[in-house]
């Protein structure tokens, strides 16, 4: 009898056992699919606000990284949290043109504004604290738009509650940093933000480093082989946020200490990726524009590219069929009395004149262009106006084209592909300048002094008058 009670127990454990197990994947699989369906467990995520000179700029440059992260393919969601001014055809593209998602907030207060050292343009990076309140999340990798992606960074999802690398010896970058969402730490910063914890910048970065102050004591981070999340806080390698100064110097990548994955440009405003006058400044402008070019193209900058090249060519032809009537002997004629006020106003008008046709095409040009087209544009239009300011002010052509000439031979120097590393490059980008700086100078004040000869309606360079006077 006591055998088969046994014999009955252990079957009704079997079978209680085996159920257990059956519901237990059964709900594994249930919440595979939810997660399939709902959406993946880690996301990468940027900001976009409203308020800076360069706000088209920054949703351009949002718009290629997240791009290039869907080219390499990377297992996430791609997250940006806009803020609720940002155009609604903006969202409406990073939402359907992009796939990415879109989450709408309110700009966080910022309330450092009032420091004696506050930058305005940092002024709603506060809304990177919204990160924390994407509590679908189990990781997110946080982005600012000018990083660019060498190859897929899914082994971060692996880090703790919070990881971040130094750029800065003693000072992490928020440029990209891991951290795991969190209700109570988005409140809890909440409150330290009204509370007015110290903040050395008034930014986001300068926020964060005080509120994890212990991160440089944590060890590296090492992704565990066997994929397992780790917990706590770490510092990541530098191969993680790859400061483009350190390429500039031998024009190579020698980061140590983990992959080099991402490159970040945490420079001048001005001196972004993005814009056209990057490259041949800065090598690596040309790179991210080969990243646009193969993810997003330039459509948008198209239109305007052409009706500016269109302008300039129709400015250059006008000025050409114009030149041979100012030169004819009725319309030039030797003036017989100066008045050196008049003359003085003439030489001013040239010499604004020609500053601004350097100056103005420089403006006009698309901002996101890529750097061969838009250095194109600028010399053509620099080119057409030139040769109207040489035409109107009966100029001299070669001088007053020398300083274009110099130009562009500066951007061949230092587009030049063979440089062994950036001391020599810069070194050759000097010896040119000091030997073409004497012509330029030279050349200045050739066109001055030809000024001093001509004036407008009635005078010119006295040899070529002579001529023309002895002809008639």
């Amino acid at each position: 009898m006591g055998e088969r009670r046994e014999q009955l127990l252990l079957a009704v454990t079997a079978v209680l056992m085996f159920s257990l197990a059956a519901m237990t994947a059964s709900a594994e699989e249930g919440k595979e699919k939810a997660g399939e369906a709902g959406g993946r467990r880690h996301a990468y995520a940027a900001i976009l606000y409203m308020g800076t000179p360069r706000d088209y700029e920054f949703y351009v440059a949002t718009r290629v990284m997240m791009r290039s992260l869907l080219r390499l393919g990377v297992d996430a969601d791609l997250v940006v949290i806009s803020s609720a001014d940002v155009p609604l055809l903006w969202v409406r593209t990073l939402r359907e043109e992009d796939g990415l998602k879109v989450v709408t907030v309110d700009n966080l207060k910022n309330p450092y504004e009032n420091q004696n050292n506050f930058n305005p343009r940092f002024k709603l990076t506060m809304n990177k604290l919204y990160a924390w309140n994407l509590v679908s999340y189990d990781r997110v990798v946080m982005l600012d738009a000018d990083n660019l992606f060498l190859q897929p960074t899914d082994e971060l999802f692996q880090c703790g509650r919070f990881c971040a690398a130094f750029i800065n010896p003693c000072i992490f970058h928020t440029g990209l940093f891991v951290l795991q969402p969190s209700l109570a730490v988005f409140n809890d910063m909440l409150r330290e933000l009204e509370n007015g914890r110290e903040n050395p910048d008034g930014a986001d970065q300068g926020f964060l480093v005080r509120y994890f102050p212990d991160l440089l004591d944590r060890p590296l981070f090492r992704p565990p082989a066997n994929g397992t999340k780790l917990e706590g806080t770490f510092r990541l390698p530098l191969g993680y946020q790859m400061d483009a100064s350190y390429y500039y110097l031998k024009l190579q990548w020698n980061v140590p200490c983990g992959p080099n994955s991402v490159i970040t440009f945490p420079s001048l405003p001005w001196l972004k990726p993005w814009y056209w006058w990057s490259w041949p400044l800065l090598p690596l402008g040309l790179q991210w524009h080969e990243q646009r070019r193969i993810n997003l193209g330039y459509s948008a900058e198209t239109p305007a590219m052409l009706i500016q090249a269109t302008m300039y060519m129709t400015i250059a032809a006008a000025t050409r069929m114009a030149r041979p009537n100012l030169l004819k002997p009725g319309f030039i004629r030797r003036q017989e009395k100066s008045i050196p006020f008049f003359n003085a106003m003439v030489k001013t008008a040239a010499l604004w004149s020609m500053f601004a046709a350097y100056a103005i095409p420089f403006f006009l040009v698309p901002r996101t262009l890529h750097p061969l087209l838009g250095w194109s544009l600028y010399l053509l239009g620099a080119g057409a106006l030139c040769s109207s300011v040489v035409t109107v002010f009966l100029l001299q052509t070669l001088p007053v084209f020398t300083l274009l000439l110099g130009m562009s031979g500066a951007l061949f120097v230092m587009a030049i592909p063979w440089y062994s590393d950036g001391i020599f490059r810069a070194l050759a980008l000097f010896g040119y300048a000091f030997c073409c700086s004497p012509v330029v100078w030279a050349s200045l004040v050739k066109v001055v002094s030809s000024m001093n000869r001509t004036s407008i309606g009635t005078g010119r360079p006295s040899s070529k008058i002579g001529r023309i006077d002895a002809t008639v």
